[in-house]
């Protein structure tokens, strides 16, 4: 996301809104980190009067309120404890306000998933979450991300449609909006990620059938030019289309509904231009994670894994995990817990630092490392830009090691500057990529499956 400087150099995520017009708040941080702190360190970022922002550690600090300008860094402390390793405790539960959620019974209820389905194609999200999560009927959480929302005040901006421009995903090289894709645009992204179909012939087709110069053409050129299958590897990973996969995926559905209310058919260059994100996100990262699985990319692991077990450093809400899982792998989902998450997808996240995690368990050299959106580091949300990634990828002792992140150079996963392939050809020469493929990529963002092997793994050198 780099064709203006002002687009390059400001996060896609920053920033408040007005919930009531829908107008985002002239509130500019210039740091890629102020989303990841928010998100990642349980920061609560809302607007105060004009010209400030509240930060809020929770439970740490109190309020205090800040006049920010171009370049400024919010300095906050580092948590004083950080636990070497512990277990959930006994009193958990899988989402806060709904005691009775279990992620195996929603998997199973396919009627209740029917009923979300339903609500949603009636741009219903409220309900359609209450449905999916056994939510209350007056839900009153407050989500704490990119911004602070609840679940009510955001179906009020979705039934804003594309006001004040909250559907302008996309604009000219001038800064111009674009009109917005057709809906035939719009499911022909969506079916990219169908189980009920081949990605690689379809994404072919998304450019074949396009108008010459159409914002769907542009997103076609640019996923197949990122996508990449090692050439020896090609028919081996070769997903075939699924009529009934192992299990149904919530995310994806959800997702898909919010290309379809949002008017989105995919990344591309002129979507690099845009630097806000709509106020669906939050409410996804809580619900589900960050980056949404496609079929293509959990049956992808399963071939790579070959049996062997999933080490999920930074698993977060545990919805990869979950997801794994229901493709008949062995995950081991590790995380910090620093973040706060509504819904959680697994019961037995290692609460661990991930470097320390992988000492204690010979540096998970029977294992494949999965890293799903690994925060950047630095800034406001403490430590060092980039030290989370290198450190793992240096301390893992195994063969096989695969990445959910941006595949440009928005700064939001691993490298401020950098993507993981860039990292890895710069950094770690003995690793050879086998794959980057695109991922269902929410409204402004755009994200990929990368997998690195090195050694006996690796394939030939093509």
């Amino acid at each position: 996301m780099h064709t203006s400087p002002a687009a390059t150099s400001r996060p896609q995520h920053s920033g408040s809104w007005d919930l009531q017009t829908g107008k985002q708040l002239a509130v500019d941080m210039s740091s890629t980190h102020l989303a990841h702190a928010c998100f990642n360190r349980r920061l609560e970022f809302i607007p105060a009067e004009p010209g400030q922002v509240v930060i809020t550690m929770q439970g740490r600090h109190s309020n205090v309120i800040h006049k920010p300008t171009r370049g400024t860094l919010f300095t906050v402390p580092e948590p004083r404890w950080l636990p070497s390793e512990m277990s959930r405790p006994t009193d958990f539960t899988h989402c806060v306000g709904s005691p009775a959620f279990r992620p195996e019974d929603l998997i199973e209820d396919t009627d209740r998933q029917k009923q979300a389905l339903d609500l949603l194609a009636h741009d219903d999200l409220y309900n359609a979450s209450r449905v999916l999560l056994q939510l209350p009927e007056q839900d009153l959480y407050t989500y704490h991300a990119i911004t602070s929302v609840k679940l009510a005040q955001v179906q009020h901006v979705v039934g804003l449609g594309g006001v004040n421009g909250l559907h302008s995903w996309y604009r000219n090289e001038d800064g111009s909006p674009r009109d917005p894709p057709t809906q035939a645009d719009i499911e022909a992204y969506i079916s990219i990620f169908s189980p009920a179909t081949a990605t690689g012939p379809v994404l072919k087709n998304l450019g074949t059938n396009a108008k010459k110069g159409s914002t769907r053409s542009e997103v076609a050129a640019s996923l197949e030019d990122k996508r990449y299958l090692h050439s020896a590897l090609v028919a081996k990973l070769t997903i075939p289309k699924c009529k009934k996969p192992p299990s149904t995926n919530p995310y994806f559905d959800f997702w898909a509904w919010s290309c379809r209310s949002l008017k989105w058919c995919g990344p591309c260059p002129a979507a690099e231009r845009v630097a806000t994100s709509h106020h669906i996100l939050p409410i996804f990262m809580h619900h589900f994670g960050c980056a949404t699985p496609s079929h293509e990319s959990l049956a992808m692991l399963k071939m790579l894994a070959d049996g062997r077990p999933i080490a999920d450093i930074g698993s977060g809400n545990g919805y990869w995990a979950f997801m794994l899982r229901r493709y008949g792998l062995t995950v081991r989902p590790v995380d910090n817990m620093q973040s706060e998450w509504r819904v959680n997808w697994v019961s037995d996240t290692v609460i661990s630092d991930g470097v320390q995690w992988l000492r204690k368990n010979a540096g998970g050299r029977d294992m494949v490392l999965l890293l799903v959106y690994p925060v950047v580091g630095g800034g406001v949300g403490g430590g060092i830009e980039g030290e989370f990634t290198r450190s793992l990828v240096t301390a893992f002792q195994g063969n096989t090691i695969a990445v959910v992140g941006t595949q440009n150079h928005n700064g939001y996963t691993g490298f401020k500057g950098m993507t993981m392939d860039e990292f890895m050809e710069r950094e770690h020469k003995e690793w050879t990529k086998v794959v980057q493929i695109p991922l269902p990529s929410f409204a402004g963002k755009n994200e990929a499956l990368y997998v690195f092997q090195r050694g006996e793994r690796a394939p030939q050198q093509e």
